[in-house]
């Protein structure tokens, strides 16, 4: 069994429960904007439409097409005018209310913490490599309780670059003092973690708790972080 030191985290649908802290605040904004008075759509349908224009502008802002400003834009413009609300009356603020209480939601995945714990105690060092924008990572982590594990958490902000470019990764080796063959990547996007850090000499392990069907070639695979504790 080879001997990793240096363990890199992605955030986002790995740790830290995105979708279920995004419907908790898509929620919120359903019912103070009282988006239920348009007679349109359902909250699921509002949700549904939210998840996939988001998803959808998400690839296009790591593939350089869009800036987070433009992401931040048009997400909610996009998702109630196709269901059907005037342009004109889209709340002006829903998109910075959004970005305000989502990250200050807590939910993790299952085993989060007591997989960190004892992975910190096992003496690796533990670390974070994100695409997520800089303003809102460290406010997750805080109200996560997920900031004492890491001792680097490294953002395409600060890096100026987005995984999977192999420079993202060659920021994170150079920052935290850590070689390709001693690191381990962490991360349930296969394109941006598991073929980012093959590309840069760096062994993955796909989460996959969805169990999702592909064919790519991974060091390890796993559907609950707690598998974890079977080869680290």
């Amino acid at each position: 069994m080879k001997t990793y030191r240096h363990l890199f985290f992605d955030l986002d649908h790995t740790l830290w429960d995105f979708e279920t802290n995004a419907n908790e605040t898509l929620a919120q904004l359903f019912s103070d904007y009282n988006l239920a008075r348009h007679g349109l759509f359902t909250f699921t349908e509002f949700s549904q439409r939210y998840s996939e224009i988001n998803h959808a502008l998400w690839r296009l802002y790591q593939s350089n097409k869009v800036t987070q400003k433009q992401l931040r834009e048009v997400r909610f413009v996009r998702t109630l005018t196709r269901l059907g609300v005037a342009e004109a009356d889209v709340p002006t603020d829903i998109s910075a209310r959004f970005t305000e209480i989502l990250p200050r939601k807590a939910a993790v995945f299952p085993h989060t913490h007591e997989v960190l714990t004892y992975l910190k105690n096992k003496g690796y060092l533990l670390h974070l490599i994100t695409n997520g924008f800089e303003d809102v990572q460290h406010i997750k982590l805080n109200s996560s309780s997920l900031t004492p594990y890491f001792d680097e958490v490294i953002t395409s902000e600060h890096s100026g670059f987005l995984k999977p470019d192999p420079r993202m990764f060659a920021h994170a080796l150079a920052r935290t003092r850590a070689t390709a063959a001693e690191s381990l990547m962490i991360g349930d996007n296969l394109e941006c973690d598991v073929l980012g850090a093959y590309n840069a000499g760096i062994d993955q392990v796909y989460f996959n708790p969805d169990k999702r069907r592909h064919f790519a070639q991974i060091t390890y695979e796993i559907s609950s972080l707690a598998e974890l504790r079977d080869f680290l």
